[in-house]
């Protein structure tokens, strides 16, 4: 089948390509935009929109826009990180965030991003921007610190090479990050202060599968004003080095 520019595609990769339209910043789409991402004809894209509706992959609202429907969104609990990681971590999620009531969260890396798996707050904690399911960079948060401390060397050398501020305290200076690195893995945990969102700070710790990879960090998140910031390490890598154990007596 040819596809709407002349290159062959197929109806499947059509599909595809109407879901990939949908992200973080564009979880809520019109026929025409979809169309406009997708790279597809307004008709081809009307067609397949109603057999993804159908499907219930896809969802209609009364405004005329569409959103992911939940089809998808239980296809996604099915996923290793969320089945397998999430099982194993939420009750140290817990525990963590019954001790000190602030933000806690379980994040792994997914290409330069860290990807939001799990995050539990309540009406005390301090405002943060992460929810489940969102994509943050590496170099500003405590997560992404982590992560990225231990990730190859090529990637590092990538996201060092193109650091964006996101607040006006967002480390940029490659130098300076290669070291906060170094001091992640020699000591076991990664902090900030305002690089992600003004008024927070957070410390993070590494999550290791059977084989000693760092597969995911846990996170605590508060406001910057605390001043026990470096005695809530302790607490954090406890919960880490818990859901680590659990990952590995889950395996034969």
């Amino acid at each position: 089948m040819v596809g709407d520019a002349g290159a062959p595609r197929s109806v499947t990769s059509r599909a595809l390509a109407v879901l990939a339209a949908f992200d973080e910043a564009h979880s809520r789409l019109t026929l025409s935009q979809i169309a406009r991402r997708a790279g597809l004809a307004l008709t081809t894209t009307h067609r397949l929109l109603g057999e993804l509706t159908a499907w219930q992959a896809l969802e209609r609202r009364d405004d005329g826009s569409y959103v992911i429907g939940r089809r998808l969104w239980h296809l996604g609990l099915l996923a290793p990180v969320q089945l397998e990681l999430r099982q194993a971590a939420l009750p140290y999620l817990q525990d963590l965030y019954d001790a000190t009531r602030e933000n806690v969260q379980l994040a792994v890396r997914e290409a330069a991003h860290a990807l939001y798996v799990e995050r539990l707050s309540g009406r005390a904690s301090v405002p943060i921007r992460t929810r489940v399911g969102v994509h943050l960079p590496l170099h500003a948060t405590g997560v992404g610190k982590v992560l990225l401390a231990h990730a190859p060397d090529e990637l590092v050398d990538a996201v060092l090479a193109d650091l964006a501020p996101v607040t006006t305290h967002t480390v940029t200076d490659p130098v300076r990050l290669r070291r906060e690195l170094g001091d992640v893995r020699r000591r076991g945990y990664a902090t900030t202060a305002h690089e992600m969102t003004l008024g927070t700070c957070s410390v993070a710790a590494p999550v290791t599968d059977p084989g000693g990879q760092v597969v995911a960090a846990i996170s605590l998140v508060t406001t910057a004003s605390r001043p026990d910031l470096a005695q809530l390490a302790p607490a954090v890598r406890v919960a880490a080095r818990a859901v680590t154990r659990r990952l590995a007596s889950a395996r034969p």
